[in-house]
């Protein structure tokens, strides 16, 4: 199991502040053979709803000297998980959550963001020193 992201506490803390109960920590996938852990499991219910809606969170700091040797790792990771949770928990929504200072300037880029268009990046943008969620992007 690979270690926790820094900013992993801040990012459970904003799902929480925003009403999702944290249902794995990490999430842990078995397909094909492989075993692969994202990040955070999570579910929210909906009022008068028996099932809500549930999300696999992948979280990435971009802390490193190399944001586009960061951005490689995380779209793959991303692919990957999305194509586990595909066959083995469809009704989960993946997200990739990144920090704020990251989202407004590398991933404003054009390639960054051609890249998250064709790829179908669903977003999390959070602030990681207020511990808070600041933007959900669908693309």
């Amino acid at each position: 199991m690979a270690a926790k992201d820094i900013f992993h506490d801040a990012v459970r803390k904003g799902l929480e502040k925003e009403g999702w109960v944290i249902t794995d920590d990490p999430l842990k996938l078995q397909v094909g053979g492989v075993e692969m852990y994202v990040d955070l499991g999570a579910e929210k219910l909906i009022a008068a709803e028996k099932n809500g809606e549930k999300i696999a969170v992948e979280i990435k700091s971009f802390t490193a000297t190399s944001n586009i040797y960061n951005f490689h790792t995380a779209i793959g990771q991303f692919i990957n998980y999305r194509v586990a949770l595909e066959d083995g928990q469809p009704e989960r929504n993946l997200y990739l959550a990144v920090p704020l200072g990251t989202y407004q300037t590398f991933f404003s880029l054009q390639f960054i963001q051609t890249v998250i268009q064709r790829v179908e990046v669903k977003i999390i943008v959070y602030d990681p020193i207020n511990e808070v969620l600041v933007q959900w992007k669908i693309n």
